[in-house]
């Protein structure tokens, strides 16, 4: 068996939000859902934290951890989940959800390419491109 899952690394001042975004990730798209979280023990060096997490996103497994070391990187908008919605409901909830405190890259419109699109970073760093897609 294959599979192929995006891993999230909450680095730098991300570090310690892997929870708290997996939390807000499930609660923007209906049937999402935390499957599995290991946490690093007391003492360990990431400690509080996510040593390990899987989610499901609609539809698709996310990891998620927190990395507590140096580290010369973060997020950034090149790397985005990209989330297709059949129904325009359903994509303004999670724009609402995903929206607070976040930087929005390309404003929930109309585009040539979609009836409805929108790009953001939301606030843990994350980029996310919401699209409808049209029946």
């Amino acid at each position: 068996m294959q599979r192929l899952a995006p891993c999230l690394m909450f680095v730098g001042d991300q570090c310690g939000n892997a929870e708290e975004a997996m939390e807000l990730y499930v609660s923007a798209f209906e049937g999402s859902r935390v499957t599995h979280v290991e946490r690093f023990a007391s003492g360990d060096a990431g400690e509080p934290g996510i040593r390990r997490a899987r989610f499901e996103v609609a539809g698709s497994e996310v990891l998620a951890m927190d990395s507590p070391g140096p580290h010369a990187f973060s997020f950034t908008p090149a790397m985005s989940l990209t989330v297709e919605l059949d129904g325009a409901d359903a994509l303004d909830a999670a724009w609402g959800r995903l929206a607070d405190g976040a930087t929005v890259l390309m404003p929930l419109d109309a585009y040539d390419f979609s009836p409805r699109f929108g790009w953001l970073q939301d606030r843990f760093g994350v980029t996310w491109q919401l699209n409808l897609v049209a029946a």
